[in-house]
């Protein structure tokens, strides 16, 4: 039997172990990227939760911007949560000036779109390509303010009013996909279902 691909795990900030545990139980190798080195030997990267802005200032500090821009730019699968979908998008909205953004989703994201971290919610959703429903946890998460048609939609909140934002956040995307780049705005590192992580795997294994 082979081995998995190698999949690093962005380790400035996040859930690293979480991940690290789903993507090895979803049939992958995990490993810890910090430095370009270790970017470079991987067959795709997670980028964890946190705080975007920070996770693009270290990016800058640990020299991994450049170099990881320009594995997104030559095709190498990328699955971000949270902050990870924050910083593969084309445009964010409410975030800094100086925030660096990497690109491989052509789309506009609204930062901390459901609220603070008291505005935390759970939700079961129909997810695209993932049989049976997502439990998604949402932690100060953005939601996709728009999107190209390039761009394909995996998942959005309900119609409820009782989701933090209410009505302006009915119906909103939470998860994506183009190409090799996955994103959700929730983290299912911290649930157990791995269906998410293997649904990355099985995107990676198709690129190798």
């Amino acid at each position: 039997m082979s081995a998995g691909p190698l999949i690093g795990v962005l380790a400035l900030q996040g859930d690293v172990r979480e991940h690290a545990a789903a993507l090895e139980a979803s049939g992958a190798r995990a490993t810890a990227v910090r430095r370009p080195g270790e970017l470079s030997e991987v067959d795709g990267l997670v980028l964890p939760g946190g705080e975007s802005t920070t996770m693009s200032r270290l990016l800058d500090i640990f020299g991994l911007l450049d170099p990881l821009r320009e594995r997104v730019q030559r095709g190498m699968p990328v699955y971000g949560s949270c902050a990870g979908m924050i910083l593969l998008a084309s445009k964010v909205l409410d975030g800094r000036e100086d925030q660096h953004q990497l690109g491989g989703l052509d789309m506009i994201v609204r930062r901390n779109a459901f609220g603070r971290q008291v505005d935390s919610f759970e939700e079961d959703l129909d997810f695209a390509g993932v049989s049976g429903r997502v439990h998604a946890v949402f932690i100060r998460a953005p939601w996709v303010e728009s999107a190209s048609p390039e761009v394909e939609v995996l998942a959005r909140v309900g119609d409820d009013p009782q989701v933090p934002g209410g009505e302006a956040a009915a119906g909103r995307i939470v998860a994506v996909r183009q190409g090799p780049v996955l994103a959700t705005a929730f983290h299912p590192e911290l649930t157990g279902d791995t269906r998410v992580h293997r649904l990355f795997v099985e995107m990676v294994e198709g690129t190798s």
